[in-house]
């Protein structure tokens, strides 16, 4: 490749302006932005004029453009850029998990089809180099589980919440003014966010594409005082968990929020932090912890990805290439803590394994096992507020139960 690259940026907002930012205060990276493409004609932007393009044409067809950087939120248009940048011969990077989710194995074909790179560590916890871990570090090791706090919008919100007793609704507003969560938050306190980046990480720690509509999220947003009582009085926090885990052949992965014990290493990352714990049959476990909100840590791992398309670098999924033939399954039974106010909203009859209940002062709240399947189905109604049980098992139906939380 160029010595030095030249780049076309797609989007100028939070992220694209912190790429802009660390690619010209670092001296190790040889690329520089020629052109960026925006959307708004009437915007007033910090740079000069001439480096603004409204057509997207005017990137592609330019010979001297190496690599498109997409940045911005519409995951359809975004796929459609990816798809029109590897056609003309450009290599990709991309911090969008949302259209990556959605497209993984398409993407992995057009890659092999052009002879072209699509490189996206930016877009699963922000400033964690976890993606190029597993694809490097762990290549050959057997991993048996990937976890952890997938997004910073909602740890954050959670550690105002425990830490500062905040309403759940000022910690929101918070968040939102220091730029951690949308006008429109639902992608993270719903837990799809969590769940796209969960989507990515499984195809590289297990080698299975997942389509995100086949793993399930439970978001905070449902979170209640009943559930806070019940943290406080067994020295408990929540945390919004992402995980996936292998059972034999199976492959078992969900978003939820779980009681997390105080003295467990998720309770103590906090504000916007993510933290990604993997295990493997011979590295054991490893920890990542970093910044996963904000426009200069994904900007951060952006320019990574830049500095390693330098060196031609590319993903091998290696995992997928071994082929162990891992299979993708809803079928399992999770140990919950599931809290109501309405009488009877919830009985024993909901439980796979009905443990026990406690009520009074209008408070509710009944523990035991449910199937995923049923916990999808309570996480949809609005009365109802469903968290995993501090160190619940998984259980994977016919099989012998894995315990999940491991520290």
């Amino acid at each position: 490749m160029k010595k030095k690259l030249k780049i076309g940026l797609f989007g100028f907002g939070v992220v694209g302006q912190g790429l802009y930012h660390v690619l010209n205060e670092t001296h190790g990276v040889k690329a520089e932005i020629k052109r960026i493409c925006v959307k708004n004609q009437n915007k007033q932007r910090n740079l000069p004029n001439e480096i603004f393009t409204f057509d997207k044409a005017d990137i592609f067809t330019d010979e001297e453009i190496d690599i498109v950087v997409e940045l911005i939120d519409d995951a359809t248009a975004a796929f459609e850029i990816v798809k029109a940048a590897l056609q003309n011969g450009k290599h990709v990077v991309t911090a969008n998990k949302k259209m990556l989710a959605e497209n993984l194995e398409e993407i992995y074909n057009l890659q092999i089809k052009y002879d072209r790179s699509v490189l996206y560590e930016g877009a699963v916890c922000g400033s964690i180099p976890i993606l190029r871990n597993l694809e490097e570090y762990y290549d050959n090791d057997l991993i048996t589980s990937i976890e952890g706090i997938f997004n910073g919008s909602t740890n954050f919100i959670l550690t105002k919440v425990f830490e500062e007793k905040k309403s759940y609704a000022d910690a929101l507003k918070i968040a939102q003014e220091l730029g951690f969560a949308e006008s429109d938050p639902s992608l993270d306190v719903k837990g799809f966010d969590p769940k796209f980046k969960l989507t990515i990480a499984i195809a590289h720690t297990f080698g299975v594409f997942v389509k995100p509509e086949n793993i399930l999220n439970v978001g905070i947003d449902k979170i209640s005082a009943v559930d806070l009582k019940y943290a406080k009085e067994n020295n408990l926090t929540i945390k919004l968990v992402a995980r996936a885990f292998r059972d034999d052949k199976t492959i078992i992965g969900f978003v939820a929020p779980q009681f997390i014990p105080a003295d467990h290493m998720l309770a103590n990352v906090r504000n916007e932090y993510n933290a990604v714990l993997v295990e493997g049959a011979f590295a054991e476990k490893q920890v990542y912890i970093g910044k996963g909100a904000g426009g200069y840590p994904t900007g951060s791992a952006v320019l990574s990805d830049i500095s390693a398309l330098t060196f031609d670098y590319r993903y091998e999924y290696k995992k997928f290439t071994q082929g162990e033939g891992f299979t993708f399954s809803n079928k399992a039974v999770a140990d919950v803590v599931v809290s109501f106010t309405e009488k009877n909203a919830i009985t024993p009859a909901d439980f796979e394994n009905f443990k026990g209940g406690y009520q009074g002062n209008g408070l509710q709240y009944m523990t035991g096992s449910i199937t995923l399947q049923k916990l999808k189905e309570l996480s949809k109604r609005e009365e109802v507020s469903v968290i995993l049980s501090p160190n619940a098992e998984i259980t994977v139906l016919q099989k012998q139960a894995v315990r999940v939380e491991r520290a």
